[in-house]
């Protein structure tokens, strides 16, 4: 099955562009995520607590491209249900970082909050497609 999720185009400074998609979890609440191609893991903030499951015997290195050459170790946790659009997602691994700085930087630059990067692991599991004319990521689901 395939989902055609809006996205938005951030405009952050001059020539500098991010792709938001808006997700809905099942509490009522909406959530952002960065759509990073560039990342090769999700991540999701360790700072929303409610919205995850933290598995407490999963630790994993995360190679960033940080300032640090050593990898950061990360907790493992699985987001709980929610959805883009008409799409349910369940049981999303994902790494757990504190997300204060990014969110200072997306709440200076355009006013919005983030709880997640989703990274390239998601995007290839669902074979995205960006279409930036249309404003949409297109996923294809399978069971």
């Amino acid at each position: 099955m395939r989902y055609k999720i809006p996205i938005e185009i951030i405009h952050l400074e001059a020539d500098n562009y991010h792709l938001i998609a808006s997700a809905n979890f099942t509490d009522g609440t909406r959530g952002k995520f960065v759509i990073d191609t560039g990342a090769s893991k999700t991540v999701f903030d360790k700072n929303l607590a409610d919205y995850f499951d933290i598995d407490e015997h999963e630790t994993e290195e995360l190679h960033s491209a940080g300032i640090n050459d050593e990898p950061l170790v990360t907790s493992i946790g699985y987001i709980r249900p929610f959805s883009f659009g008409k799409m349910k997602i369940e049981n999303l691994k994902v790494a757990l970082l504190d997300m204060a700085h990014i969110n200072d930087l997306y709440s200076r630059a355009a006013g919005i909050s983030v709880c997640g990067l989703i990274g390239s692991d998601f995007l290839l599991k669902y074979q995205a497609v960006i279409d930036y004319r249309r404003k949409r990521m297109v996923l294809n689901f399978s069971r």
